[in-house]
């Protein structure tokens, strides 16, 4: 029944869009673009899951409790997040998503140093790819010599 709800409210979010183009230019993207991409995305996945769950001719299991929430890690996960935010503008995105993911991903529990350190390097330019030539979004390239290293991993990426 959820999927079907989430496919339903995704198909009246889709209606909603329509007037968001109405101050788009000539051969550009609309504002209305990626939000409507985001809910044909979603729409998708919730018309999957429930032709899976119709084809299993069941009713999904309930998910099982969660265990004791370790505080201090949560604390961590937290603080993390915040400090990525803070820390972003004066090291540059690039520099600053590369240590959040491998930071995060080794709080998480994650022990591979090899797994970690590919996770983080491919993770950030599949962001910096997506943002900076997709959706042509400024990153914060940051201070100084990060920066440099900044346009220096843009121009090996030939992001720019």
């Amino acid at each position: 029944m959820a999927p079907l709800v989430g496919f339903g409210l995704a198909l009246v979010l889709l209606v909603g869009t329509r007037g968001l183009d109405a101050v788009a230019r000539e051969g550009q993207l609309g504002p209305g673009f990626w939000p409507r991409l985001v809910l044909v995305g979603l729409g998708v996945a919730c018309l999957l899951k429930a032709v899976g769950e119709w084809r299993a001719g069941r009713a999904p299991e309930p998910a099982a409790a969660p265990g004791a929430i370790d505080r201090a890690r949560l604390a961590m996960g937290i603080a993390l997040i915040v400090l990525y935010v803070l820390v972003t503008p004066w090291a540059g995105f690039a520099v600053t998503t590369v240590a959040f993911i491998a930071a995060f991903m080794t709080l998480a529990g994650a022990r591979s140093p090899v797994s970690i350190g590919a996770n983080a390097v491919l993770g950030t330019v599949v962001l910096l790819y997506a943002f900076v030539k997709v959706v042509y979004l400024p990153l914060p390239k940051g201070e100084g010599g990060f920066e440099a290293l900044t346009l220096l991993v843009y121009r090996a990426l030939r992001i720019f």
